[in-house]
C-alpha cells in the first residue's frame, strides 16, 4: 500500500513542492485546510485531483486530533506558519500561537492518535513528524556557518516561536520516542514565494519596471547576507529526514552567501537595466533587530542524507523573474482584452 502524507501548510510555497514531490513517489497526500475557502488553495489547483482535503486549525487541538485520527498518515509534515518574519513583530501573540503553540498541538495529535486512544499501534508503525524549523532561529550568530550544534540567538518573535517548536519537538522525541524531526532550512526562494519576501519582491518589481508599470523599488537592509537556496531542493530534504532509520535534526542551505544587494543586481541584469536607477532606500522597511548572516553548514545533511542543492543563487534569481516577466505580460494581456471588449 502507498504511504500516507499529511501536510500543513499545503497552499504555502513549501507545501505544494512538497505535494507534488509525495505524489511523484506515490504517497497518498492530504493538505489540512482551516475551512475550504482558503484564498491560496490556487497555489495546488493543478495537484487538486491527485490530493484530499481534511478540515484541521493549527490553534485548535481537537481539530488537530480528529484530522491525524480520520487521514492516519505514516509521515506528517508541519509547515503550517506565520512565515513573513517582519508580521511577527506587529502580531507577535499570534505568531507564537501558530508557529510554536501550534507544534506542540499537532505533537500531541499525534502522540494521542497514536497510543492513547488505541486507534494506531506504536514500534515500527509509529506516525513520523516533520517540524519546519528555520535558520532565524540562530538569530545574532554565535558563529559562521550554522550547523546543528550551532546556539540559538533568535532576534525576532517569529524565531522565538520557532525556536520553541524546535525545541518541543525534540522533547517529544526524547520523552515519548516519537519519530520527530526538525528541518533547520535556511533561506529557500521559487517563483511561489509570496510578494512580501524580498526575493519575490525584487524578482516582481525588476519585471514590473523592465514592462513599464513600475518605477522604483524600495527596500530597507541591502547589507543583509543570506544563504539563499531553491525550495524545490529543499522539500526533498524533508522527505529525506522521514526516511532515516533514525530520527534527527538537519541544517538544510548550500553553504553560498548573498547580500539583498547581489539578489538587487542579478535580477536587474537579467533584464538588461541598471539597479542603481531604481531602487530606493526606505528605513521604515529595517527590520527593528536585524539578522545580518546567516550562512548553513549542511555537511550532515550531504552526508547522512545524501542531499545536495540543484539550483544556485543567480539561476534562481533568473527563474525567478523570468517567471514574473511571464505573469506580467499575461497581465498586460488580459487587461488588454478587457479594455478591447469594453469598447
Amino acid at each position: 500500500m502507498s504511504k500516507r502524507a499529511l501536510i500543513t501548510g499545503i497552499t504555502g510555497q513549501d507545501g505544494s513542492y512538497l505535494a507534488e514531490h509525495l505524489l511523484a513517489q506515490g504517497y497518498q497526500v492530504w493538505g489540512l485546510m482551516r475551512g475550504q475557502a482558503n484564498p491560496r488553495k490556487s497555489r495546488v489547483s493543478r495537484l487538486v485531483s491527485d490530493l484530499s482535503f481534511v478540515d484541521g486549525d493549527l490553534m485548535d487541538q481537537a481539530s488537530l486530533v480528529s484530522a491525524v485520527d480520520k487521514v492516519q498518515p505514516d509521515e506528517v509534515y508541519n509547515l503550517g506558519a506565520i512565515s513573513f518574519v517582519p508580521m511577527s513583530w506587529q502580531q507577535a501573540e499570534l505568531v507564537s500561537e501558530i508557529n510554536g503553540m501550534g507544534v506542540l498541538r499537532m505533537l500531541e495529535a499525534i502522540r494521542m492518535v497514536s497510543g492513547l486512544n488505541g486507534s494506531r499501534s506504536g514500534g515500527s508503525g509509529r506516525i513520523r513528524f516533520y517540524q519546519a524549523s528555520s535558520s532565524e532561529m540562530f538569530g545574532k550568530v554565535a558563529e559562521t556557518p550554522q550547523c546543528e550544534t550551532t546556539i540559538f540567538r533568535p532576534r525576532s518573535p517569529y524565531g522565538v516561536a520557532k525556536t520553541y517548536g524546535h525545541f518541543i519537538t525534540r522533547n517529544y522525541r526524547e520523552s515519548f520516542d516519537m519519530y520527530a524531526v526538525s528541518g533547520m532550512l535556511f533561506n529557500h526562494e521559487s517563483p511561489r514565494r509570496g510578494a512580501e519576501f524580498v526575493t519575490r519582491k525584487i524578482s516582481l518589481a525588476v519585471a514590473r519596471i523592465k514592462l513599464g508599470y513600475q518605477d522604483k523599488l524600495s527596500l530597507g537592509n541591502l547589507d543583509a547576507v543570506r544563504d539563499w537556496g531553491f525550495a524545490g531542493d529543499y522539500v526533498r530534504a524533508m522527505h529525506l529526514m522521514l526516511q532515516q532509520d533514525e530520527p534527527g535534526d538537519y541544517v538544510i542551505g548550500t553553504g553560498q552567501m548573498h547580500s539583498v544587494r547581489d539578489a538587487v543586481r542579478i535580477a536587474f541584469e537579467h533584464v538588461g537595466l541598471n539597479w542603481e536607477d531604481y531602487v530606493h532606500i526606505d528605513p521604515s522597511l529595517v527590520r527593528p533587530a536585524e539578522v545580518e548572516i546567516l550562512c548553513a553548514d549542511a555537511e550532515r545533511a550531504r552526508t547522512q542524507l545524501g542531499w545536495e542543492p540543484t539550483v544556485d543563487f543567480p539561476e534562481l534569481m533568473r527563474m525567478m523573474v523570468d517567471s514574473d516577466l511571464r505573469q506580467a505580460s499575461r497581465e498586460r494581456e488580459y487587461g488588454d482584452l478587457l479594455l478591447a471588449a469594453s469598447w
